[in-house]
């Protein structure tokens, strides 16, 4: 009984210990922010929602605590010249407009637009088109500060765009770079039609969705979560808080949200946040080809008897293809041995590799299959403009 006795304090230290290590790992877990600001991405994921007794979802609130205040709204002014018009020179045309010079009909034209910061030290991501062509853009904090952001960088092809504000004490949302699935809550955060922060509630519908002809680059997460005009360059955020994309766009016929909304993946932002950060710019790989667009391509095919790859529609002289001897009407079958599924699936894949590289492209032509090595050139904007030679009907 006495040596019973001499054993229990130590069972019982045992079980306090073991309850306290529990109680910690139930706790909130705590944003992780690098030495140079950079939100690091968190790889397990805690849910950070609140349940009834009946077990249901009962608030989301302590997500939305996490990433809401990290999410900006975006002011932006352009000054319109109105000068050019002829009719504004005219005396008796301008007694319409109280005599007003040119000069005073010019007047500033504002958008309005969401962001989210992803550094301590002020960096912001948005949507390019927020941006663009603005003469002046003005960030609003949750917190009521506002201050003027200067353009870092932007890359139109994925219709993103890095900004910096000068503030201290900034808020910052950590990036969720994988493990997004189909049918997982999300929430978007951002500024509808300028009424101000607003959070909305949905699922992830879809992913790798492209060919949409929005951008060059796509590889959307789709959501029902409502999205509207003002949501653009906003927060798209799991139920613990993180990124997992920045919202783009909606499919709507009226302008409203139909519950279409496409977000661009949180890994995709991360990229071309990392490489403006660096090089002032991203640097893409290039063929300089035009491929046929997917419902043509379909009729193609089966004209063809192909059912595979992507066929091409033009071929620019003097580019890295047409020096390796690609030609209209090849169907694009591989590359560096990988199935190629679509035509964003390639553009997508090629633009990840290094300039002055080579790749292998596994090609059918009429029937003959061939195996071409390219020099893999490097994409700039001026070439989205270069005329290709079309392809012939068939």
């Amino acid at each position: 009984m006495r040596k019973t006795l001499t054993w229990l304090p130590w069972i019982l230290l045992i079980f306090v210990i073991l309850g306290f290590t529990a109680w910690q790992k139930m706790q909130k877990p705590k944003v992780v922010v690098a030495s140079d600001g950079v939100a690091m991405p968190i790889e397990k994921q805690q849910v950070l929602v609140e349940h009834n007794q009946e077990g249901g979802v009962q608030s989301y609130r302590n997500a939305v605590k996490v990433a809401a205040p990290a999410v900006v709204n975006i002011f932006t002014t352009q000054k319109v010249n109105r000068s050019d018009n002829a009719l504004l020179n005219d005396p008796v045309f301008r007694e319409f407009f109280g005599n007003r010079t040119p000069e005073e009909l010019n007047k500033n034209e504002n958008s309005l637009g969401s962001g989210v910061i992803v550094r301590a030290d002020g960096y912001i991501l948005t949507n390019n088109h927020v941006i663009a062509q603005a003469d002046q853009i003005v960030v609003g904090l949750k917190d009521g500060r506002r201050a003027e952001a200067k353009v870092i960088g932007t890359d139109p092809d994925t219709d993103l765009a890095v900004i910096k504000i000068d503030l201290q004490n900034l808020p910052v949302v950590p990036f969720k770079l994988s493990g997004n699935e189909v049918g997982d809550v999300v929430l978007a955060i951002g500024n509808p039609f300028g009424v101000g922060q607003t959070v909305t509630q949905g699922i992830i519908s879809a992913t790798g969705r492209s060919d949409l002809g929005i951008n060059t680059y796509e590889d959307f997460i789709q959501t029902d979560a409502a999205i509207n005009p003002g949501n653009s360059g906003g927060a798209l955020i799991d139920v613990a808080g993180n990124l997992v994309g920045i919202n783009t766009a909606i499919f709507s016929q009226s302008g409203g949200s139909l519950g279409i909304g496409f977000a661009i993946p949180a890994k995709i932002c991360q990229q071309v946040f990392d490489a403006i950060l660096k090089d002032g710019r991203v640097i893409r790989g290039w063929l300089g080809i035009s491929l046929m667009p997917p419902k043509q391509d379909a009729q193609w095919q089966s004209s063809a008897g192909n059912s595979t790859g992507v066929t091409v529609a033009g071929v620019l002289a003097n580019g890295p293809a047409a020096d390796a001897g690609v030609h209209i009407g090849d169907k694009i079958l591989k590359v560096n041995q990988y199935d190629i599924t679509s035509a964003s699936h390639l553009i997508n894949y090629v633009a990840l590799q290094a300039p002055n590289s080579t790749i292998h492209l596994a090609i059918d032509r009429k029937g003959t299959a061939l195996d071409l090595a390219v020099k893999v050139g490097e994409r700039k904007l001026k070439n989205s403009t270069a005329q290709y030679i079309p392809l012939p009907k068939r």
